[in-house]
């Protein structure tokens, strides 16, 4: 798997700096050399135009096999070539065999073998395994042995001709699933050169190595065979060559023997014969396909490789062909449109293919294009790309790779020819895939290369530096390529994977050029790359001052491997020299420092050759011959300075370093250009154009490299500045140096006179939203300040000031690590040491952290006080708190003081939400529970108004169950009222009462009950209540209002009498539900019950005067309709009230035959038996409720008694009787009234009966709700006295009634025969009807009764 390697640097140059190309180059060189390459991004306006000549750009481009390219892999594959090419000249085709569901690698175990000592030693050690094991097979599956028998099958037979041995029988068996291998045929295949469109074209030339010529083409290979005669095989011995007749061509050329032509061999190369067992070993059978003899063989595969480069392809493209081809191919290739296909997938597919030798890839690379024939990219003036006038500034840009390499500070200015590729821009047409291998520039120079638009170009490199490691590692890893061709990393035509350079050591980078974008190499960088797809790229190469040394040193590299120099490196010096008046005074210094070098040089090797006997010297004009004519026949560097040349030798020269390797004759002669005495003035001019600079140098260096006690003053550096401006010295790192110092100084002292006249140093921040203020002078700008006073070659007077202030600031700064050392300072001490940094002119950065502290320590005070008040620290309070803490700077109390902070508000929050819950909880939770959960709720020191809630509820839940309690302590009945109000209560209160349950259903009953009673006693749509119904009337009579009135003043006088209260029914309910027993209410309802009667009588009375009184008719309102009287009238039994009977009609209160008839204000209910009340007074008392209506209830039945007893007393004494005949044997009937007491005008149809005796009786009789039959028998009797003037003797039905009900004291009952007892179980012990306590028979049987006077003892009736 391939990693990148890291990314070189890239550089983003502004407007100002992007101006000047080598001054911006020479500034990032000390960080991009350290990379040997890096990446320049011009400013995104710079957008120079196309201008190459599209139409007419057509080019053949290089064929690159990529398994061929990288230096591991073709050694394989020569090595291969070089089995398959032994095997086929043996009649054999090599196959590649499979091993694990892989082909095997046969150079690998080739190598491992012989590392191991060779077949044998493996084989007699048995390290075969250890061999597997090395090519990376798994242990333990029998690998080894395979690999023996491939390796002795294979390879051994080649190895063993190798070191001479007659070949063996053929082994070369395969498998059916071996591979068949396809020989690369490497050797065969020569890189075609260039077309020269340049007259001195020697950029990278690759130079043909001088070779054997090709083999001659040779007919098919033949074989021969003659008649079988048996002859003892011969020894092996050496056998002389025999001379070639018709005869001797079928000869054994080891017996020289012609017999047994059946086993002849005939060599398929040079038709010579051999029996096929005097070959050592012999041969058991004829070899098939075509077969070499021995001598062929060592023939064929003794010729020496020839050198490998690129072919050229065999059609030409142009511009918009090609591209189609690139796109075509990288589009099919991964399946998807070029533009979506990733980098980073190219990058490792590439190196895969490369490494591969199963895969063979092939591309096209238009490479080395001449920019003079077809036109550069960049426009040029002259050129046929007409420049638009916006664009015009690029014809002159300095990154117009046709003006860079002759811009006025480039070396290469001054030579003089033009170099394609060097001076010259070369174009390249990439596509993907297509590489450019391992290389350095010619002479070791700079390299630029601009991609004007495409794909990206992937590139790699080394630092300079590393040349030498990186050449030493791949000579190591291939050294059979550099043993064939040692300049072969001068040729361009092998790369190296960058993993495997990094692993050795070899620091490498890497970046992705892409369009508008520019990539430096630095001098002796070694750099390589590909594209990734189509792309138009231009490079050019340019030397720099600082090159000059390298270059030097380059000649001399060159010269060690006899390689040609692309133009001679002293001449170009000379010409330099000889400008020396006009020439830039920095390039002077590096040319006289060159120059000086070459002359000592050249003056020792003169000297050398003069030693050497050479007497005869010529002055030559080198400038005017060609490079090839004035090359060193022996290391073939261009020569300039000097050279020798022999008569014996004509047309030859060498240089003077190889003056030995010429001839060994006296005639040699040196040809030189200058005498030494012309080259020394020449230095001399350059010397002197550089001692001013020279000088400057020195005396700048020395103020920079001063002592303290040795300090200039800030003018001496001004002066300095100021000459290296009129004397326009380069701009230099010294120079820029000194422009920083003296800048440095001038602040210093601007600052320093600021601060002693009491002015601040202003400077505008913005951030955060803030507005622009005023800032002091930081610490350690002042620090920085008197650190420069105390390093500047100057002097400042006010530096002892500043001194002090630092001082007092160190000082402050002490007092405040003390104080913020302190884990829990106080806010006094901060706010003193804080008023302290009031009078320091410096902005202090312990400010900020005093300030923190200070807020800190204020946040804590209030987080104390809160804590220590915990009745007021409620959730509020907490959050605010823990907000403001939250802006607090971070520190160990504010931590901890969260910390609790922040647990006690989770727990709060807990806590609360826990006791909203418990009392939103449905069902309720018990008091337990709730008061466990308080329990700890009450260790929380904070105000929890949930949790005071759920402390109100308990306790309210408490006091109600204490109340609940209370309530059946003691045996005593409670009161609706009461319990209403006790269940409405715990209905309100959220807690799980267990009484609710119980008393509720009591509520629940006595509502039923109430029901019950309603529609046992209240008629249809009857306009009263329950409690209306069953007690005494407080206002009786529904007359006039004058009598309504009259009735009023006589009620209230009566209760003014009586010293009552009991006006209207609320009261009467009122008291009811206040009394504490059933006495007290029998007692109230007694009061009610005598004012009742009284005001009825009196009721009676007056409504009677009131008919008998009337002597206007008209004038008189009766009736519900409050009309006059008229017509057919009814009078009420119980109040003696009239109405007609129009009004009364239709509704029940119709009269009825022999029946008491009641008037709508007295017919208050329906008046049910009594054997129908009396079970709901049985039910009332096991519902064990005090209600109004009960207590009603039973004064009702009581009063019932009570005036049963009564009209059995008046039976029995027969007054009643008696009474009535007496009065109504005296009066006359009322039905047909009197003209002087009532009116004509109407007449009464039904008028009560007039029995003033029994008014009493009878009126208290109609006025319980309840039908009585002795109410009806004393009705029907008065009637039967009023028709018939019965006698007063009493009938013997009322005997026999009476004698029935003297054995009931609760009243009245059916016959004695139909009547059922129920002793009470109590202390009284008397006797019940069943039917009028309302108990069952089953009842009475089964259980126990007991009466209402045992169950409430404190109740005596009247």
């Amino acid at each position: 798997m391939f990693i990148a390697p890291p990314e070189c640097p890239v550089f983003e140059p502004t407007w100002e700096e992007f101006a000047d190309p080598f001054a911006y180059i020479n500034k990032i060189r000390p960080i991009a050399e350290k990379t040997g390459i890096c990446k320049v991004r011009p400013p995104k306006e710079w957008q120079p135009p196309f201008a190459c000549d599209v139409d007419r750009l057509h080019f053949t481009p290089r064929i690159q096999r990529l398994n061929e390219l990288e230096a591991q892999t073709r050694v394989k594959l020569n090595f291969l070539d070089q089995i398959a090419k032994f095997w086929e000249l043996q009649g054999c085709t090599l196959k590649i065999p499979h091993v694990e569901r892989k082909n095997l690698d046969l150079y690998q175990l080739n190598k491992l073998v012989n590392d191991d000592g060779g077949f044998d030693a493996v084989c007699r050690e048995r390290r075969w395994s250890k061999i597997a094991l090395k090519m990376g097979f798994a242990p333990g599956k029998a690998i080894g042995s395979h690999l023996r028998s491939h390796y002795e099958r294979i390879l051994y037979p080649y190895n063993l001709f190798q070191t001479g041995a007659n070949l063996l029988k053929p082994t070369l068996t395969n498998d059916t699933k071996d591979m068949d291998y396809i020989p690369h045929d490497l050797p065969q295949r020569q890189s075609v050169q260039p077309l020269e469109t340049c007259s001195i074209a020697r950029r990278a030339k690759r130079m043909r190595a001088e070779t054997a010529e090709d083999c001659e083409n040779r007919p098919n290979l033949r074989r021969r065979m003659g008649s079988y005669v048996a002859k003892p095989e011969p020894q092996l011995g050496k056998h002389c060559p025999l001379a070639k007749s018709s005869v001797d061509q079928y000869m054994c050329l080891v017996c020289g023997s012609g017999s047994e032509e059946d086993r002849l061999l005939l060599c398929d190369g040079c038709d010579d014969s051999y029996h096929t067992f005097c070959l050592i070993p012999p041969l058991h059978d004829v070899p098939k396909g075509d077969w070499r003899c021995p001598k062929c063989l060592a023939q064929e595969c003794g010729k020496p490789q020839v050198a490998f480069g690129f072919e050229q392809a065999g059609r030409d493209y142009s511009l918009r062909t090609f591209g189609d081809m690139a796109d075509s191919f990288k589009s099919d290739y991964f399946n998807m449109p070029v533009h979506m296909v990733p980098t980073e997938l190219v990058e490792k597919e590439f190196w895969r293919l490369v490494s591969t030798i199963e895969e063979d890839v092939t591309v096209e690379y238009g490479a080395d294009i001449a920019s003079k024939e077809f036109g550069s990219g960049f426009p040029v003036r002259g050129g046929r790309f007409q420049v638009s006038p916006e664009d015009e500034d690029y014809l002159t840009s300095g990154w117009n790779l046709n003006n860079m390499p002759v811009i006025d500070s480039s070396v290469l200015t001054h030579v003089t020819a033009d170099i394609c590729g060097m001076k010259l821009p070369w174009l390249y047409v990439g596509m993907c895939f297509s590489s450019f291998c391992w290389h350095i520039e010619d002479h070791w120079s700079y390299s630029i290369n601009y991609l004007h638009w495409g794909e990206p170009k992937t590139w790699y490199g080394a630092p300079g530096y590393t040349a030498e490691k990186l050449e030493g590692v791949m000579k190591k890893l291939a050294p059979e390529l550099f043993e064939s061709q040692p300049d072969l990393l001068h040729q361009l035509v092998t790369i190296m994977n960058p993993n495997t350079l990094m692993n050795h050591g070899v620091p490498i980078y890497r970046t992705n050029q892409c369009a508008g974008e520019f990539v430096i190499t630095f001098p002796r960088a070694y750099h390589s790359g590909f594209n990734q797809g189509f792309n138009f790229a231009e490079a050019v190469n340019f030397c720099t001052m600082d090159w000059m040394p390298m270059g030097r040193m380059c000649v001399d590299h060159y010269r060690q491997l006899d390689r040609y120099c692309v133009f001679s490196h002293d001449e170009m010096v000379c010409k330099m020299a000889s400008k020396a008046d006009t020439m830039d005074v920095a390039l002077a210094s590096a040319v006289q420092r060159d120059m000086t070098v070459m002359l000592l040089e050249e003056d020792k090797l003169r000297d050398k050759v003069s030693k050497m006997g050479v007497q005869q010297s010529q002055q030559v004009e080198y400038d005017l011959l060609p490079d090839e004519e004035r090359q060193c026949s022996k290391c073939r560097t261009t020569c300039y300075l000097s050279a020798l040349t022999c008569p014996c030798n004509p047309g030859q020269l060498v240089c003077l370093h190889h003056a030995q390797d010429l001839c060994l004759s006296n005639q040699q002669k040196l040809i030189f250009r200058f005498t030494m005495a012309e080259l020394y003035p020449m230095m001399e001019a350059v010397t002197l154009r550089s001692e001013s600079y020279t000088g400057w140098v020195s005396h700048v260096s020395n103020i920079l490299e001063a002592k303290h006690d040795k300090k200039s003053s800030l003018e001496v550096l001004r002066s300095l500045v100021e000459e290296a401006e009129v004397k326009q010295f380069p701009q230099s790192d010294l120079l820029r140096q000194l422009c920083a110092v003296t800048l440095d100084a001038e602040k210093c002292a601007v600052v320093a006179q600021q601060l002693l006249n009491g002015k601040r140093q202003t400077r505008y921040r913005s951030g955060g939203g803030k507005s622009q203020s005023q800032n002091l002078l930081t610490v350690e700008e002042l620090r920085s300040f008197v650190r420069q006073l105390h390093n500047l070659p100057c002097s400042i007077r006010q530096a002892p000031l500043l001194k002090d202030l630092l001082t007092r600031v160190d000082d402050f700064q002490q007092r405040s690590e003390r104080l913020l050392c302190d884990e829990a300072p106080s806010p006094a001490d901060l706010q003193s040491l804080l008023d302290v940094s009031l009078g320091l002119d410096v902005e202090l950065p312990q400010l900020s952290l005093l300030r923190e502290r200070l807020e800190q320590a204020r946040w804590l005070e209030v987080v104390q006080g809160a804590n220590s008040q915990p009745h007021s620290l409620c959730l509020d309070t907490m959050r605010r708190l823990i907000d403001q803490g939250v802006g607090l700077a971070p520190h160990a109390l504010v931590e901890r003081a969260m910390a609790r902070l922040q647990e006690l508000l989770t727990m709060s929050e807990h806590w609360e939400e826990r006791a909203l819950g418990l009392m939103e909880a449905r069902p309720c939770y018990c008091v337990e529970t709730l008061e466990a959960a308080l329990q700890e709720v009450n260790s929380i020191p904070a105000y929890l108004p949930n949790c005071l809630l759920l402390k109100d509820t308990v306790d309210q839940a408490k006091d109600w169950l204490q109340e609940a309690d209370t309530l059946q302590l003691g045996g005593r009945i409670p009161v609706l009222d009461t319990l209403t109000d006790l269940v409405s209560r715990a209905k309100t209160i959220p807690v799980w009462l267990d009484p609710l349950a119980r008393l509720e259903a009591l509520v629940s009953d006595v509502q039923a009950w109430k029901e019950s009673a309603a529609k046992t006693f209240l008629m249809k749509n009857s306009p009263y209540s329950l409690l209306e119904v069953l007690c005494p009337r407080c206002e009786a009579g529904t007359g006039s209002q004058k009598s309504k009135s009259k009735r009023a003043k006589d009620v209230a006088q009566c209760n003014k009498r009586n010293g009552t209260w009991l006006d209207c029914l609320s009261d009467v309910e009122k008291a009811l539900s206040e009394s504490k027993d059933s006495a007290s209410a029998m007692a109230t309802l007694a009061e009610v019950r005598q004012k009742e009667m009284e005001s009825l009588l009196a009721l009676r009375a007056s409504n009677e005067s009131k008919l008998l009184q009337a002597g206007d008719c008209g004038a008189l309102r009766v009736c519900v309709c409050h009309n006059a009287p008229l017509g057919a009238m009814l009078q009420c039994e119980l109040c003696s009230d009239t109405f007609h009977r129009s009004c009364v009609s239709g509704s029940n209160q119709d009269p009825r035959p022999n029946q008491a008839w009641l008037c709508p204000h007295c017919q208050r209910s329906e008046k049910p038996p009594l054997d129908r009340v009396l079970p709901l007074l049985a039910s009332l008392q096991r519902i064990r409720v005090r209600l109004p209506e009960g207590d009603a209830l039973r004064f009702l039945i009581e009063r019932t008694v009570r005036w049963q007893h009564r009209m059995q007393q008046a039976s029995t004494e027969g007054v009643a009787l008696m009474t009535s005949h007496q009065r109504w044997g005296s009066s006359s009937p009322t039905s047909a009234p009197s003209p002087h007491t009532y009116s004509v005008s109407f007449y009464m149809d039904h008028q009560c009966i007039p029995l003033p005796e029994l008014e009493e009786l009878m009126v208290e009789g109609f006025l319980l709700q309840v039908t009585l039959p002795e109410t009806q028998q004393l009705y029907m009797s008065l009637s039967r006295l009023d028709s018939h003037n019965l006698t007063d003797s009493p009938s013997p039905q009322h005997s026999t009634e009476q004698d029935q009900h003297q054995h009931n004291p609760q009243g009245g009952s059916p016959p004695h025969n139909q009547v059922n007892w129920v002793q009470c179980d109590g202390s009284c012990q008397q006797w019940f009807h069943q039917i009028c306590v309302g108990v069952s028979a089953e009842q009475a049987e089964k259980e126990d009764y007991i009466c209402i006077s045992c169950t409430q003892p404190d109740h005596t009736r009247e």
